[in-house]
This record gives C-alpha cells, structure tokens and sequence, in this order.
C-alpha cells in the first residue's frame, strides 16, 4: 500500500491482535517497545521496509508467536538471546539486515522452528551445535554472511 512514516506507540494498545502484516511498505525508525503488549500475536511480517535500530529483545515476551519476518530492512546489532522466549516459533526470517555476531545457542531451543533464513547479513562464527534440537528444521539459509 506505499504507507509511509512510523509505526505508532499506540498499536501496542491492540492487544487482541493475532496477526499483523505491513510488510512491503515503506516504514522506517525504530519499532516501538509497546509492540511487547501484542501478547496473542502469532503472525508479525515487517518485511521489506525500512525498519533500523538493533532487534529488539522484547520480541521474547511474544510467547504465541509462530512466524517472525523481519526480512529486507535495516535491522543491525545482534540475534537477540531472549528469542529462546517464543516456543512455538516455526518460521524466522531476518534475511538482508545487517545483522552482527554469531547465531546464539538459544536458537536451538527453538524445538518447533521450521524455517531460519539469516541470508545476506554480517554474521561470522560457527552454526551452533545446539541447533541440532531443533529437530523440525526443514530450511536453514545462512549463505551471504
């Protein structure tokens, strides 16, 4: 729809939101930390925007979350630790961000993910051993790091 601007403080007041898409829009700034009161969020695609700012970590207090798409922004910093918080997690994109570090172990607590796209970010290190837990993984893309 070409939405333009920042995502408002006020959507965290949505909290009978089970799923929200703005992806391919162009959103920019930060995302709010009242997006934490989404607690009943089990879809959230974000893709293809302008978003920057490290991930946030309060992504973990969204427990009900089954697919995660933050693909094609401007996220930096780190995967934060605290994701080991969404245990129903199947789907995590984070693709084409410039995401830094290493995969952190807790992605393998992850027992229910499916689907980790990291392609195209500024990741180094090793793929975790603890990623053999998550026994449901069917796609891993980490190449372009």
């Amino acid at each position: 729809m070409a939405l333009i601007g920042i995502i408002s403080r006020e959507l965290g007041n949505l909290t009978f939101l089970v799923s929200l898409d703005l992806g391919s829009n162009k959103f920019h700034g930060n995302l709010p930390q009242e997006m934490a009161n989404l607690h009943r969020l089990k879809v959230l695609d974000l893709s293809f925007n302008s978003f920057s700012g490290e991930v946030p970590s309060w992504f973990g207090f969204l427990h009900q979350l089954q697919a995660l798409n933050l693909g094609n922004n401007s996220f930096t910093g780190s995967i934060p630790s605290s994701f080991y918080n969404m245990p129903k997690l199947e789907t995590l994109n984070l693709k084409f961000n410039s995401i830094e570090g290493q995969i952190p172990k807790v992605i393998g607590s992850l027992i229910n993910l499916r689907v980790l796209n990291l392609i195209g970010n500024k990741l180094v290190g090793f793929i975790p051993t603890s990623l053999s837990n998550a026994s449901r993984l069917e796609t891993l893309e980490i190449s372009y790091n």
